[in-house]
């Protein structure tokens, strides 16, 4: 990975300071050394989107669902769904956004309006939307972190671009495509992040019909993380959610963040 240009922005020093005579990008540097070090002869038995440590569901039985949403920020996913997030807002369903750190500098202030409403928490989607991988597995045809040190700024870098917007530290980590190795998952954990899977695939990357998106959610039970896109205004994710929603909320469900309950 290139040398990180951000840390060169004096926003982004200001933010991690503590003191005059704390050196930010010296703290990030020892920080991911740290790391390495912890890791690096560390080998990955798992990949996919279920190994270890990946949370999946709400550590609860009753008729909540936590709606999570994806903003990849790679080509042809740079877009923004106003009508979905304006339907969100209108009816109060809150929702976690995991948001990409080239979608974040492609709307600007989209994530600025994100960030300032209290329905939302913004979740860490990675900096330059890659697997989770200390060795570079590819998942859906894109090539993973490398090692320990991209993954480290894939992590870190979107957190603190996140951070900057936000003023919080962010909570909870999903990479690119979902997928990861077990040593991915606990260096995530171990930069205090929890890293969120899924029990119910919603719109398939965008790519599923109003219908599909449906029955996608036909068997949901308590304590449901669903996951679906809202960087893609010309699918028909909109118009499917909306319907699971109502749908939903008929059947007594009420929809939750992942902050409002412990994950398993």
């Amino acid at each position: 990975m290139k040398k990180i240009s951000i840390f060169l922005s004096l926003s982004l020093l200001a933010l991690t300071a503590n003191s005059a005579s704390t050196n930010p990008q010296d703290n990030y540097e020892k920080l991911k050394l740290s790391i390495e070090k912890k890791y690096e002869k560390q080998i990955p038995k798992q990949w996919g989107e279920k190994v270890t440590g990946v949370k999946s569901k709400l550590n609860t039985n009753k008729k909540v669902i936590a709606l999570t949403m994806n903003a990849c920020g790679i080509d042809g996913g740079m877009g923004y769904d106003n009508h979905l997030i304006s339907y969100l807002e209108k009816e109060k369903i809150p929702a976690t956004l995991f948001v990409n750190g080239t979608w974040i500098d492609r709307n600007p202030e989209n994530m600025k309006h994100l960030a300032s409403n209290p329905l939302f928490e913004i979740g860490n989607h990675g900096y330059l939307h890659k697997p989770a991988s200390v060795d570079g597995k590819s998942a859906q045809g894109i090539t993973g972190t490398a090692n320990v040190s991209e993954l480290f700024d894939e992590i870190e870098l979107n957190a603190k671009k996140i951070e900057l917007i936000t003023n919080k530290k962010t909570k909870y980590f999903r990479s690119a495509t979902g997928y990861y190795d077990e040593v991915a998952v606990k260096i995530a954990n171990n930069l205090k992040h929890e890293v969120v899977g899924f029990s119910i695939l919603g719109d398939e990357g965008a790519t599923l019909s109003a219908k599909k998106i449906e029955e996608a959610f036909i068997n949901v039970k308590g304590g449901e993380i669903a996951v679906i896109q809202f960087n893609h205004p010309e699918s028909q994710t909109r118009d499917g959610i909306i319907r699971v929603i109502k749908k939903l909320k008929e059947e007594g469900f009420t929809f939750v963040k992942l902050s409002d309950y412990p994950l398993k």
